[in-house]
């Protein structure tokens, strides 16, 4: 009698009424913890199909999540686990006394039906601890709402947010593991017959640029490329560059998808960038630009030009000292809106490890910096171009051309980078050593030493090299490019060879 009248008034605060509470239990399955407990007492081998997946955190019940985790440790190392091996661990720890000693393990196993279902019963348990850790996450932000701080702002704790929000669904990784020699040769045959129906038989998303295209096969998705050199040689230049060309090129329709490109400036502003971009379209100084020295002319050229660029899926982000963790949130959230075909980022060194992160030196630093951007480059399957400087080692040498070692914090950027390329500009040290007559030299010896370095700055004027000292998908080697350091725009280089005839 006094159990039927506790049922009911269980039942009553289950009442949804204006008088009445609600009580709402945890998302759980306890049938599925103990099924797939039992199977796997039964049949070690149900284990196979849960453990690359499941773990004992995500067992509501901390007895059932002590049982698999022992179960775990005795079959990895290749024992048996069943009620047997296992009754001494009960009789040693009083909490799993408590439900039901060496005897609860053999109601488990004696209880099972089927270890077919094994697989299904872990993502049943797996799929309630998401939804536990989806209510606590939505308390935890509830309550960060109503805590007003200066220290963190309504759109920081909306960051903070989604960041936790997509690691608890990374930790959702089902779907992955190993998978057969044929699964992964039917996605290569893909991927050629992708790069053969497409125009110049690019792998990957094309950078505008033909000789580099050839070279690389196009930027490739879940690819790291850094682009690297010393101060003034047109990084930032290049990397601009292939930003609007991929972003021009998607918008006018060349491509079948609609995708944007996504560039992190932390040196520069969103205003300078756009400057660039139009001096590289219209030929105007980007020096007159800024000074406003423009003609009536000029002025109706930016006014044409921007009108036919600015719906070029182009999404600049100069948060300055931008995290890892809010790259990848702002990358998502593009990724979802808008599509996403390439990530720039401009550079590398001054953006901030995650804030879970920390690290003893800035070597340590810059290692979590680069794994964090390859990952989010396989995980949003795009390419990602990052720019690095280079030591000042180069300056010290006579050649001056960089190579892998002159990167900073070399070891890990080259280790994690599936391409390093260098931009070399030699036009640049020839114009800094330009010869200087000397006191007790004559006019002729002089003039002499003149001529030839004009004869070399000739030679290079105008050239840049982009040269590739790292390729995981290919060989490396040089490209020669035109640069024209007015507008700072970049260009395929076109040798005599390759000019048409002239009549005569």
């Amino acid at each position: 009698m006094a159990l039927d009248n506790q049922n009911s008034n269980i039942a009553s605060l289950h009442r949804k009424d204006d008088n009445s509470l609600s009580i709402r239990e945890a998302p759980r399955n306890i049938e599925a913890e103990q099924g797939l407990l039992g199977a796997i007492l039964v049949n070690n081998r149900a284990f196979e199909k849960v453990g690359d997946f499941l773990s004992a955190e995500h067992f509501l019940d901390p007895a059932h999540g002590r049982i698999f985790e022992s179960c775990r440790r005795l079959i990895e190392r290749g024992q048996i686990a069943n009620p047997i091996t296992l009754k001494s661990l009960f009789d040693q720890d009083e909490a799993l006394q408590v439900a039901g000693g060496a005897q609860y393990l053999v109601s488990l196993a004696a209880s099972v039906v089927t270890v077919i279902n094994a697989d299904d019963y872990g993502k049943a348990i797996k799929d309630c601890f998401l939804r536990r850790e989806l209510i606590e996450l939505g308390e935890q932000v509830v309550n960060e709402a109503y805590t007003h701080t200066i220290e963190l702002p309504a759109t920081q704790q909306i960051e903070l947010a989604e960041g936790k929000l997509f690691s608890l669904a990374e930790t959702d990784n089902i779907d992955g593991g190993l998978q057969d020699f044929n699964s992964a040769l039917i996605e290569s045959i893909k991927m050629a017959e992708a790069a053969y129906k497409r125009d110049g038989g690019l792998a990957g998303v094309s950078s505008g640029f033909n000789d580099l295209d050839r070279q690389l096969g196009g930027f490739h998705p879940s690819d790291l490329l850094i682009l690297a050199g010393r101060p003034a040689m047109g990084k930032t230049a290049l990397a601009t560059n292939i930003a609007f060309n991929v972003a021009a090129k998607h918008n006018k329709g060349t491509s079948t998808d609609k995708l944007s490109v996504a560039f992190f400036s932390l040196e520069m502003s969103a205003e300078q960038l756009a400057t660039r971009i139009l001096s590289e379209n219209t030929n105007i100084s980007s020096e007159k630009i800024r000074r406003g020295e423009l003609s009536s002319n000029d002025f109706q050229k930016l006014v044409q030009s921007s009108q036919e660029i600015d719906s070029a899926l182009l999404f600049i982000d100069d948060t300055p000292a931008i995290t890892v963790s809010t790259l990848r949130t702002r990358a998502r959230r593009l990724k979802r809106q808008h599509g996403l075909s390439l990530i720039v980022v401009d550079y590398l060194q001054l953006m901030r490890p995650s804030i879970s992160d920390r690290a003893d030196n800035r070597v340590q630093e810059v290692s979590m910096i680069t794994q964090g951007l390859k990952a989010i480059a396989k995980e949003l399957d795009v390419p990602v171009l990052a720019l690095s400087q280079l030591s000042r080692a180069v300056e010290q040498r006579e050649d001056k051309k960089p190579v892998l070692a002159d990167l900073r914090e070399s070891g890990s950027i080259e280790q994690d980078a599936d391409v390093v390329m260098f931009v070399f500009r030699e036009e640049y040290y020839l114009d800094k050593a330009e010869p200087v007559q000397r006191p007790e030299e004559g006019d002729e010896r002089y003039h002499e030493r003149h001529d030839k370095w004009m004869d070399l700055r000739n030679k290079v004027h105008g050239k840049a090299e982009v040269i590739i000292g790292k390729q995981r998908h290919g060989p490396t080697g040089t490209v020669t490019m035109h640069f024209d350091g007015a507008t700072t725009r970049f260009s395929d280089f076109i040798t005599e060879e390759r000019l048409p005839d002239r009549r005569q």
